[in-house]
């Protein structure tokens, strides 16, 4: 496997009904190892793409979250792509310096 760590994107695509967008949008912020999402509609264009950020998570989440309840009532099928990081957390003797 090599001494090297590499994070390394996992791509995941779900299918969503428009009442259930908003739910999942919010669910997956919260994951943690979740960099980015992009919600399209049945015919693959892209509605939004949300870059999930430290910043994205506070205050200016919440005109996104509308954003996204606003598209969910225009079309009844989504797909979510959802861009994941892997990252291994790091050995121990890597985490601790020495006292």
């Amino acid at each position: 496997m090599g001494g090297i760590m590499a994070l390394q994107d996992f791509v995941e695509e779900v299918q969503v009904l428009g009442r259930d967008l908003v739910d999942m949008v919010k669910s997956l912020v919260h994951e943690g190892n979740v960099r980015r999402i992009i919600v399209r509609d049945e015919h693959g264009n892209t509605f939004v793409e949300i870059p999930i950020t430290v910043a994205a998570v506070g205050a200016v989440f919440a005109p996104v979250l509308a954003a996204v309840g606003a598209i969910s009532a225009l079309v009844s099928k989504f797909t979510v792509v959802v861009v994941r990081t892997e990252d291994k957390p790091p050995s121990a003797g890597e985490k601790s310096a020495p006292a």
